[in-house]
């Protein structure tokens, strides 16, 4: 399905429009009086998890006014209780729905695989490795915003990077061969097609109920998110290897942007860009801490101690999860997908990880020394 354009969302735009202003979240005018305040009304991240708690919300709701000078008073909602779908907040921000907002890349990358070439289950098993890929890859992340969703990118966030949780017993990745396992994107779902799992998509809200119902026997999901949902209290097992992150873009209507005053677009800009950097700090901390707390570790601090017992990862199973993202999930993507992600994948991320992508999407494995860069 092809991205959404301004006729394709017109006959719904009343309909969100509505919603919007009955959920009190108006556009903010493009510009504010001779000495007020621009208001701007944000609709950030996940709510009742640490990015949103300790970092979003109160970076907009108090940290932007001193930030600006008192130019920008803001508000924020998270996106899940807000009463905007996330699959289409991409769609609501070209639009102008939704001036400011957070887009789960996993979400929308249903209708748009490209967008989420940055975190595919399998590609980036360690933060060091997201972080590079996130910044390989954000060039062409940023022009397809613009080009096709007319949205302005001004934040790439992260959440924890996202384990397996198991209800009962398991020794290794294939051992999940006929279990049903809460996934959250498409690429999570292929991914455990090929060991032999089940894949049930599943909200994230939903997720602890799922478990304690036995409508999952697994669930994949951040190690700290999964901590404070209360997974500690219906899951026994856990397996610390990263599946992947959660990326999610902050952005804001190019129309609605390109109204601000240059210097308050730098501004904000600069602003983003801090929050940005903690958030990522805060998400690798938060996914060695999660693994700890989720066990029980002394090293645990500020969430609730687990029992679960910590799946060790050996060699064979390090194995068959890097043959898994080279077997299945890459090549599930680039088939959906088409020749833009192949060509976008050889410039951006594949010479620098030495993986390069040939006609017929068969991937070849190269040493990075061997793979002139082509961005």
């Amino acid at each position: 399905m092809a991205p959404a354009t301004t006729s394709d969302w017109k006959g719904l735009s009343l309909g969100f429009a509505l919603m919007a202003s009955l959920c009190s979240f108006p556009l903010p005018a493009p510009a504010a009086p001779a000495n007020e305040p621009l208001r701007l009304n944000i609709i950030g991240g996940l709510g009742g998890v640490n990015q949103f708690t300790r970092l979003e919300e109160p970076f907009w709701r108090n940290e932007i006014a001193e930030m600006t000078g008192g130019r920008v008073i803001a508000t924020v909602h998270p996106f899940d209780r807000s009463g905007f779908p996330g699959a289409d907040m991409l769609g609501l921000m070209q639009t102008g729905v939704v001036g400011f907002g957070t887009a789960l890349l996993a979400l929308s990358a249903g209708d748009d695989p490209e967008l989420n070439g940055i975190d595919q289950p399998g590609l980036s098993p360690d933060f060091q490795t997201l972080r590079r890929v996130n910044t390989l890859y954000r060039p062409h992340l940023k022009s397809i915003l613009r080009e096709r969703y007319n949205v302005e990118l001004l934040g790439i966030y992260t959440y924890p990077q996202q384990v397996v949780f198991c209800a009962r017993p398991f020794s290794s990745l294939r051992d999940l061969q006929g279990l049903r396992v809460r996934t959250s994107s498409v690429s999570q779902s292929e991914m455990m097609t090929a060991v032999g799992a089940i894949p049930v998509k599943m909200a994230f809200a939903e997720v602890a109920g799922g478990l304690r119902r036995g409508v999952v026997d697994c669930a994949i999901t951040g190690t700290l998110s999964g901590n404070e949902i209360g997974l500690i209290d219906v899951a026994t097992h856990i397996h610390p290897l990263a599946i992947n992150a959660g990326i999610s873009i902050f952005g804001v209507n190019r129309d609605l942007w390109q109204s601000l005053q240059p210097d308050l677009q730098q501004t904000l800009q600069k602003a983003v860009a801090t929050l940005e950097a903690r958030i990522w700090d805060a998400a690798e901390r938060e996914t060695v801490n999660g693994l700890a707390c989720n066990i029980g570790a002394d090293t645990c601090q500020g969430a609730r101690k687990g029992s679960m017992s910590l799946v060790p990862v050996t060699e064979k199973d390090a194995a068959d999860f890097r043959r898994l993202f080279v077997d299945h999930v890459l090549p599930g993507w680039l088939k959906r997908c088409g020749e833009p992600c192949r060509t976008a994948w050889n410039r951006y991320v594949g010479p620098d990880i030495g993986m390069m992508v040939e006609d017929n999407n068969r991937v070849l494995i190269r040493k990075v020394s061997d793979t002139p860069n082509q961005r």
